[in-house]
């Protein structure tokens, strides 16, 4: 076992997290994730660190109840993570499910969590049709999602003169929502998209695909993908001479340890949206210091939604008295956020809402300290960056 999961055994030992059966008086929270993959430095042991982090600052327990976590890698297929929580929940005494990145296992669970009426805190799926015709009382998602990183990256590279996109498409849920939602806003600011190519997302060798892109004509070649796969989509583009010819490569989901894996000098002047960055202000350092201080490296935003989503999920537990889900999803609803100092609220759709900003990654030259990877390009309002409640097509908005 790593350095980071026996970190994370020490701090569940210190706190009495046991990972045994909960008890009837006992509120028990499984992290679901990927802890092997392509996704497992954006997400795996440090968003279970996170979140038990969150049960430590909330004082480990809630409504009078001691808080227990069980965590489970599954492995990037979707039908494991099926399977994994309809143990935890009918079987296991699981209260909720937190990280969860993946759109097609984001989707899966919260249909279980409904079936179930257990609770479901997304930080890592980022596809918005989770908020969508899919949409559940149990299922909140942290997560930026497809839509608003799409918005926001979109519209900047075309108003930047980006105008013909050319896409690299990670071949599952994910790519599709991320080229899907991109394509609208695109096309809406005047720019077109003149072609797209396919990848399984276990590709490493990028080679054939970025000579399609550099061959295209177009002007921006956008990565509909995440993880590993946009650290070598970067890297290579950079060997390949791609962006030293004039194209740009435009990022919807990236997070800070891939722009780390990738270096400033492959990674610079990429645009980026995120809703949390660890250098964006006081509480957020502050966070992210401590998290340093146990893994070795600042925290993504896939990590910090799950921090958030299990402290909100434990306040709502301490205000409603219950850890029954429905009555716990109905006043996590209610309840006001509180997103590392940016106030937040929670729609009846699931979205949670927050101000975005788009940065840009700064050269080597700007870097000050380490992780100084991000420059301010603009903030961008929560009422302007997440889909209309009236576009997504949630049931739950039409009561």
């Amino acid at each position: 076992m790593g350095t980071l999961g026996l970190r994370a055994l020490a701090l569940a030992a210190a706190l009495g997290l046991a990972a045994g059966s909960a008890k009837a008086d006992s509120i028990k929270i499984g992290v679901l994730g990927d802890q092997s993959n392509v996704a497992a430095d954006a997400g795996g042991l440090g968003a279970v660190f996170a979140a038990k982090l969150a049960a430590e600052d909330f004082g480990g327990k809630a409504a009078g109840m001691p808080i227990e976590f069980v965590s489970a890698d599954f492995l990037t297929k979707p039908d494991n993570a099926v399977q994994i929580a309809h143990r935890w929940f009918e079987s296991e005494n699981v209260d909720a499910i937190a990280d969860l990145p993946y759109s097609s296992a984001g989707l899966a669970v919260e249909q279980i969590a409904a079936a179930d009426k257990k609770v479901v805190l997304i930080g890592g799926a980022a596809t918005s049709d989770i908020t969508s015709k899919s949409c559940n009382l149990y299922t909140t998602q942290w997560s930026d999602d497809t839509y608003s990183l799409a918005s926001a990256t979109g519209q900047a590279a075309v108003t930047a003169g980006g105008k013909k996109w050319f896409f690299l498409t990670a071949d599952y849920a994910l790519g599709d929502a991320i080229q899907r939602d991109a394509t609208t806003f695109i096309t809406k600011a005047g720019g077109t998209v003149i072609g797209s190519v396919r990848h399984p997302l276990d590709t490493r060798d990028f080679s054939s695909f970025l000579l399609q892109a550099q061959g295209s004509g177009a002007n921006v070649i956008g990565l509909a993908s995440v993880g590993a796969n946009t650290i070598a989509e970067v890297k290579q583009a950079s060997e390949f001479g791609i962006t030293q010819g004039g194209q740009k490569l435009a990022g919807f989901l990236v997070f800070i340890t891939d722009i780390n894996s990738m270096g400033l000098q492959a990674a610079q002047h990429l645009y980026n949206t995120e809703g949390f960055y660890w250098d964006q202000n006081d509480q957020a350092r502050a966070f992210s210091k401590r998290f340093y201080k146990e893994i070795g490296r600042m925290p993504t935003k896939e990590q910090a939604a799950t921090y958030a989503s299990v402290m909100h999920y434990l306040k709502a537990i301490q205000a409603a008295g219950s850890k029954d889900g429905t009555v716990v999803s109905r006043k996590m609803h209610e309840m006001p956020v509180d997103y590392f100092g940016r106030k937040g609220s929670i729609r009846v759709d699931g979205r949670v809402l927050y101000d975005l900003t788009l940065y840009e990654v700064k050269t080597p030259a700007e870097s000050k300290y380490p992780w100084d990877y991000y420059k301010t390009v603009r903030d961008i309002p929560a009422d302007k960056a997440f889909r209309p409640l009236a576009d997504g097509g949630c049931p739950l908005a039409q009561k």
